[in-house]
């Protein structure tokens, strides 16, 4: 593949990152740990590089769960906390321009090609909620 190819769709990729979104706040996020191991880096070095380019992370890109938020998600059936997952912080939401932001942040080849298909899911989904208001009027 030339550098100005992108990677070909990955379906399986696809339906792994689409079950990693939630609604929070009334926009669709992925949460920090999701993109972490998408990212297959440890949640912690993901949140040092956020940290280390915080400007670039304003309050629309990305938020930290409030405790009743991060309660309701680990009483859903969807998240459940892995082995060795450290509950003393509040997961954070990254929204579509966060996680497009991380792209900047997060630079390597995994990191890129996981981060495409994710950028994908977010357009397959505003369609999908674009299709279904123009049927229901």
């Amino acid at each position: 593949m030339s550098p100005k190819q992108t990677p070909a769709p990955s379906p399986i990729l696809a339906k792994i990152v689409e079950k990693r979104f939630f609604v929070i706040r009334g926009q669709r996020v992925m949460l920090s740990s999701d993109l972490a191991e998408l990212y297959q880096v440890p949640t912690k070095v993901l949140l040092q590089s956020v940290k280390r380019n915080l400007e670039r992370f304003p309050e629309d890109f990305m938020f930290q769960l409030n405790s009743a938020e991060a309660e309701a998600l680990s009483r859903s059936q969807f998240v459940t906390l892995k082995r060795g997952q450290n509950t003393k912080y509040a997961p954070r939401a990254f929204t579509e321009q966060g996680v497009a932001m991380l792209s900047a942040v997060l630079r390597s080849k995994v990191s890129i090609a996981v981060n495409i298909e994710i950028m994908r899911a977010f357009v397959r989904f505003r369609e999908l909620a674009s299709t279904n208001a123009q049927v229901l009027k």
